[in-house]
């Protein structure tokens, strides 16, 4: 953190600039922005809950406690607690690789975790199906152990983690490279050994970047849908996330079960908005009482 403030301070990016411009059109640009976000998000989103309870709470939650909808919720949260975890060791290990060491296929490693933002999540369920299909290239072995991966729980979780592997990592990988390795060569030479060196340097300096990166890893988890429908078949019971439920529910014209689990979806992503911000304004507070410190003597 010490060596982060110290370059803010030196490039002089640690108290924003005050702007000049107009404050009529400050004020316009602050209303066109809150307009676009009330059309774009607030209002579809207030639509959601709003259809959800239209006909009553004893419908919205008889609808939540169908056992589709409870084994979808179970599903949904189940596939984020193994893929987010999955994803934050190969972050951590993939950012440290990258922003601390020189390698041959450096360059190829930082491509290809940007790979699942180029790939169509479509594309990338297709992938697991040539892989793990009656027909692809492990299918037949799998067939003969009686291992089953896609229509089953393993793809949908194969899937998420492809999906969401960048997250966690591309979050690490600036704000490592920014910290440089001063930290930890220093440690190492005070003796401290590879573990110590990561537990009691290295992550008090990434652990908001890190968290920010956990929380949109979970997001975009309990939220896919491309890749998961493509390795999920569609069972309902067991292999419907969320996502995909709300699909089917609505395909059945079912309007109120559609809307009431896609407002689970909506609170979940409003409970992961507020801790993100939670997580933003201690960053921004540490770094603000980190600043005066870096002047004492």
């Amino acid at each position: 953190m010490a060596g982060a403030v110290s370059r803010l301070q030196r490039s002089g990016t640690a108290t924003p600039a005050h702007s000049t411009e107009p404050a009529a059109v400050r004020w316009l640009l602050i209303a066109l922005a809150l307009a676009f976000l009330g059309l774009v998000v607030f209002i579809p989103l207030a639509s959601v809950f709003y259809e959800a309870f239209r006909k009553g709470s004893a419908l919205y939650f008889k609808a939540l406690a169908e056992p589709d909808a409870l084994s979808a919720i179970r599903l949904t949260l189940t596939v984020a607690a193994i893929a987010v975890p999955l994803n934050v060791v190969f972050g951590i290990a993939a950012a440290w690789a990258i922003a601390k060491f020189e390698f041959r296929g450096k360059q190829l490693l930082t491509t290809l975790i940007d790979l699942p933002f180029a790939v169509s999540p479509v594309v990338s369920g297709l992938i697991y199906v040539l892989l793990f299909g009656a027909q692809g290239w492990f299918g037949p072995w799998l067939l003969d152990h009686n291992i089953k991966i896609l229509f089953a729980v393993p793809g949908i979780v194969l899937a998420t983690i492809f999906v969401t592997f960048p997250f966690v990592a591309r979050e690490l990988i600036p704000l490592m490279q920014a910290q440089g390795t001063d930290e930890e060569e220093s440690a190492m030479v005070l003796g401290a050994n590879g573990w110590q060196t990561f537990w009691y340097v290295t992550l008090p300096n990434i652990k908001w970047g890190l968290l920010y990166g956990v929380i949109l890893c979970n997001a975009r988890a309990m939220g896919e849908f491309g890749a998961v429908s493509v390795v999920s078949g569609h069972i309902r019971g067991k292999t419907n996330t969320m996502p995909l439920h709300v699909e089917i529910l609505y395909n059945e014209y079912n309007f109120v079960a559609a809307f009431a689990v896609a407002s689970v979806l909506a609170l979940l992503a409003l409970v992961t908005l507020l801790v993100k911000n939670i997580v933003e304004w201690k960053a921004h507070r540490d770094l603000a009482l980190a600043v005066p410190r870096e002047g004492k003597p």
